[in-house]
């Protein structure tokens, strides 16, 4: 199918043409006839395959047969985060370069005066953190009362981060006759009874299964101490010349401490996470895409909206506590098709959480050692579970690939990497090649 079979405006097309696009992914294939036809949707896909466009797509379309200024938004779309705001609404002005719509984002951590400027002069698409919204709901300077269309996207994200109360107030505020599309990377029972809450008689489109990982994505995992991991990074980065490398951790905290000690290691690298200013993560991202800095260190607030065309190589610093996080941070590789490489860390601590997200994912995990970081650490099986959530009583960390079970060496090397090894001895240096001059608690 090619995008023009699918009833989009001829400026549209034009405009996906020049992005680059012949043909939808299947959530666009499947999802952009129902928008159009006025159908509340309920869609879920991978992460990475296209779901910005299946929604952004028809709703400018829609939008433009009824084209005409008026200083009150007609659509309104709700992000979990800043920087998939700013995503959406990066999408939103590429393809709607040819028709006379104007869209803007609106979110915290930045001076509101701006903002409401730029809704006085009028706008078609709103694009929100519920926050920020609610902010200027309060103040009254934003009017939603001609919303015809609303989308919740990354709607289990809104979940997890609490936003349920905003997004109630925010939804009563609406009318009641409008449009709603519900966007997410997972399905749970939350969102399932959001969709009954919010949408009529929606339309369900699912192309893959829930918490399903993307093929094009290499999954691996390294056995190693937990105050070995920043060794064995900046080994695996400098060994294998990686260029652009997203590394997740657990805490705000120790995202800073791994980028210094990184930058240490001789290793350009800048954190992103909450307590950044807008103005700091904005520069960051924006570096890391041109390639000025190399590691870019982020904690799951980063999971979502970050769209970094072609990424090859994320890494699992810390295991997360919730195995759907992991869905998302490997999500950001391997997207629109292309291959992409996804290495977790794992401590013998996070045996158990890592024990959940391969029965999570389904897929195997081949588990790899690095000779000279051989780990020493117990494998503990329950750590950060419930006692109603057991692991399973299966010994060691997962198989390896020609290895021994727990992380011993293996007898070839992961795809994309160098052969495994050491000599005890000192981590890479300043120009990413050598080790460096000690061991730093990771």
């Amino acid at each position: 199918m090619k995008f023009d079979s699918l009833g989009l405006k001829a400026e549209l097309l034009r405009a996906v043409s020049e992005q680059g696009y012949t043909a939808p992914t299947p959530i666009q294939e499947r999802a952009i006839p129902f928008v159009m036809a006025g159908r509340d949707v309920m869609a879920s896909a991978q992460t990475g395959t296209g779901k910005t466009a299946a929604f952004t797509l028809p709703l400018l379309h829609r939008l433009s047969e009824r084209s005409g200024h008026q200083r009150q938004p007609r659509a309104l779309i709700l992000t979990p985060t800043r920087e998939l705001a700013a995503q959406v609404n990066e999408n939103l002005r590429a393809y709607s370069r040819h028709i006379k719509l104007r869209s803007l984002e609106i979110f915290g951590g930045v001076n509101i005066n701006p903002q409401i400027t730029k809704l006085q002069r009028g706008i078609d698409v709103l694009v929100a953190t519920p926050g920020r919204l609610i902010d200027h709901m309060q103040r009254g300077t934003v009017d939603l009362s001609r919303i015809e269309f609303l989308v919740l996207d990354e709607a289990d994200r809104m979940l997890d981060m609490g936003f349920r109360p905003a997004i109630e107030r925010i939804v009563k505020s609406l009318p009641n006759q409008r449009q709603t599309l519900l966007f997410s990377a997972t399905f749970s029972k939350e969102i399932s009874q959001l969709a009954q809450s919010y949408l009529n008689n929606p339309e369900r489109v699912e192309t893959s299964p829930p918490n399903s990982t993307v093929e094009a994505i290499a999954q691996q995992a390294f056995r190693v101490d937990q105050k070995k991991k920043r060794e064995v990074l900046s080994w695996l980065i400098g060994s294998n010349n990686w260029q652009q490398v997203l590394v997740f951790t657990r805490t705000k905290h120790g995202a800073n401490r791994l980028a210094r000690q990184l930058e240490t290691d001789g290793l350009p690298a800048a954190a992103i996470h909450g307590n950044k200013s807008q103005g700091a993560r904005t520069k960051a991202l924006s570096e890391f895409k041109k390639n000025k800095i190399r590691v870019l260190v982020a904690t799951d607030i980063a999971a979502r909206g970050l769209d970094i065309d072609q990424l090859p190589h994320v890494v699992n610093y810390d295991i997360p506590n919730v195995p759907e996080d992991y869905v998302h941070r490997i999500g950001r590789t391997g997207r629109a098709g292309r291959d992409g490489l996804a290495v977790s860390l794992v401590a013998g601590s996070e045996h158990g959480l890592f024990e959940d997200i391969r029965k999570l994912v389904k897929v195997e995990i081949p588990t790899y050692g690095v000779e000279g970081y051989e780990p020493t650490e117990p494998l503990s099986r329950d750590a950060g579970k419930t006692p109603t959530r057991q692991g399973r009583g299966k010994g060691g960390g997962g198989r390896g690939n020609g290895g021994n079970r727990g992380g011993g060496r293996g007898n070839s090397a992961p795809r994309g990497q160098k052969s495994a090894r050491g000599n005890n001895g000192r981590g890479r240096g300043r120009n990413g090649g050598q080790r460096s001059q000690q061991s730093r608690a990771a």
